[in-house]
């Protein structure tokens, strides 16, 4: 019998770079433009201005635009355009300075505190709190009276002002992944702290850091123009405060003299807070903005292929129907399609596994059954029929309806399910009432019931237990108590026994089964393990790629297994025999036992 061969890969564009990402973001795009004209401006100003921009002729006092002074004159007969021109170099720097004190010092403290803690942790909650308590302003105002009125020493100190913000963000940050397997195992590669800060931990956090930065350097830039303006900066240094500070008192007799200034500053701290906007969106992904020119058309490059159908006399009754499903997401200019035709029958009171490599597409497939796709995934053809009901493109709200109801969900990994704010007693009842309309007396009953039922020895003290007092197998039997609360018609559980050990695994197989059999329910199980699959499972599908390649009765499939990739999947089980010594292995090892002898 000829095997069915997968679908080609869908082509894609690859992801863009970030630059390229924002110029075409519909805000990231024009304050790009903008504030690049403002940074050339910035630095090739003092050499564009047509006049000294301290230049002052008595002749041209409060001038009109027009002549000589394009933008018209000031009270002190100066150009304003030249003053312009020189004050965005220096308005711009002032901000650029508060950003880059606060970043060295908020980052550098909140990376190690965070990593470290401990006296570290203390002392820096100790200088945030501090900082954040003492009014910035009367802190400026002393330096200024200590140092003179000069504009980067107001800044520096305002960057040490603002650095608790970037502390804080990171020390958050840093806290959340410091204790995560990619760090342990820099540790147990022989990586030293410096390194694994510098490259591994700090790699983790420069998102906020970065969406951080643009706001810093907008509210430098005003906080400069707000002291500029009560005329505590350098009178000697053009900023857009002063220019502000001297219209704001001349509005009466030439109101221009604030038009220029204001539009600079509110324009750029415009575009400033709108390119974070962007950043956030481009390296959080959480723009809901999909922009479609250039985008390429979702399509599958290829039908899925026939499924190799192992005969089977029993009548179908099938309770849940997958047609030709397709799954995509978004990626750069083009889309990743996940789920590729796939096809899947789940038969009223059975228990059907779903088998595949990692990657393979069997989970995306369960959640697109829930409508609980990642942000992004999308249903791009096919359809899902649960129960006569056609479930695709149904709203969320409408799906509420289905789900803990009449279709129930158990994930693998218990521990991170099971909220740790609140006791197994009120995330088992909390459903009942608030979905099947149940008293809190009833619904006591009924959990302490399903505690019972799911083989948990003492459930009066699991009850009253919080998550990280149970183990990973008594956690998992609470889910699965949970989830069978409601009788549902369709149980999906995923991958349920992937994160136990042999023994337990055992257990919530028979427990799974024995509910099965008494509740009557169809179970979906999402496994990689056919182990599971022939200890619990009638019918099973092969998924590869996306797409159900073999499907069957559990033992037809066993027996005959005809689809290729089914058959490589039972080639790569072990089998416990003695494989073949490496090429010269017999001699190393004559020679360990000669060394040890």
């Amino acid at each position: 019998m000829s095997s069915a061969t997968a679908p080609a890969a869908d082509s894609r564009a690859p992801r863009a770079g970030l630059f390229k990402r924002l110029i075409t973001h519909p805000l990231g795009g024009v304050s790009i433009v903008f504030l690049s004209i403002i940074v050339v401006v910035a630095i090739v100003g003092p050499f564009l201005a047509p006049f000294d921009p301290s230049q002052t002729d008595l002749k041209m006092i409060f001038a009109p635009p027009g002549g000589d002074y394009l933008l018209g004159g000031d009270s002190a007969g100066r150009d304003i355009l030249s003053r312009l021109l020189v004050a965005t170099g220096f308005s711009l720097a002032g901000g650029l300075l508060v950003a880059a004190v606060g970043t060295v010092i908020g980052v550098s403290a909140g990376l190690v505190a965070g990593y470290y803690g401990g006296w570290i942790d203390t002392l820096g909650s100790w200088f945030t709190a501090l900082t954040m308590s003492i009014p910035s302003i009367i802190v400026l105002i002393a330096a200024r009276s200590v140092m003179g009125p000069s504009m980067w020493w107001t800044m520096t100190i305002f960057g040490i002002f603002i650095s608790p913000v970037y502390y804080r963000v990171v020390y958050n940050s840093v806290r959340a992944v410091r204790n995560e397997l990619y760090v342990d195992a820099a540790r147990t590669s022989g990586l030293g702290d410096g390194r694994i800060i510098g490259r591994h931990v700090l790699m983790a956090v420069r998102a906020p850091v970065i969406l951080l930065t643009s706001g810093t350097i907008a509210a430098g830039i005003g906080m400069q123009a707000g002291f500029d303006f009560l005329g505590l900066g350098d009178p000697n240094t053009p900023t857009w405060g002063q220019m502000l500070n001297e219209g704001f008192y001349n509005i009466n007799r030439a109101g221009q003299l604030v038009l220029w200034p204001a539009l600079a500053l509110g324009l750029t701290m415009i575009f400033l807070t709108l390119l974070g906007t962007a950043l956030r969106d481009e390296l959080e992904g959480t723009s809901d903005v999909r922009r479609t020119k250039g985008q390429i058309a979702w399509a599958l490059e290829a039908s899925a292929p026939e499924i190799v159908r192992h005969e089977d006399a029993a009548e179908p009754d099938a309770v849940l129907t997958v047609t030709d499903l397709a799954v995509a997401y978004p990626a750069g200019d083009g889309w990743a399609t996940v789920v590729k035709g796939a096809s899947l029958e789940v038969r009223r009171g059975e228990t059907h596994g779903l088998i595949g490599e990692s990657g393979s597409g069997k989970t995306q497939t369960a959640f697109a059954v829930l409508g609980l796709l990642p942000k992004g995934g999308k249903v791009m053809a096919g359809s899902i029929v649960f129960d006569g009901e056609d479930l695709t493109g149904v709203s969320d709200a409408s799906m509420n309806t289905f789900r803990g109801s009449r279709i129930a969900y158990v994930p693998q990994e218990p521990m991170s399910n099971l909220d740790p704010a609140f006791t197994v007693g009120v995330q088992l009842t909390e459903p009942l009432r608030k979905v099947l309309g149940m008293s809190k007396e009833q619904a006591h009953e009924r959990a302490m019931s399903l505690l019972d039922k799911v083989g948990i020895p003492d459930p009066k003290r699991v009850f009253r237990s919080y998550p990280h007092q149970l183990s990973g197998g008594m956690a998992q039997r609470v889910l699965i108590a949970g989830a069978v609360a409601s009788h549902p018609t369709l149980l999906i559980a995923d991958e349920p026994t992937t994160a136990l050990d042999v023994t337990v695994q055992a257990e919530v197989l028979d427990l799974l089964r024995d509910l099965q059999a008494e509740l009557g329910m169809a179970v979906l199980i999402v496994t990689h393990n056919f182990g599971v699959v022939a200890d619990i499972c009638d019918r099973v599908s092969v998924m590869r790629q996306g797409v159900i390649v073999e499907t069957g009765p559990t033992q037809s499939v066993f027996d005959d297994p005809r689809h290729q990739y089914t058959q490589s999947l039972f080639e790569a089980i072990p089998t416990g025999a003695p494989r073949a010594p490496l090429p010269g292995a017999a001699s190393t090892g004559t020679l360990g036992r000669e060394t040890l002898s």
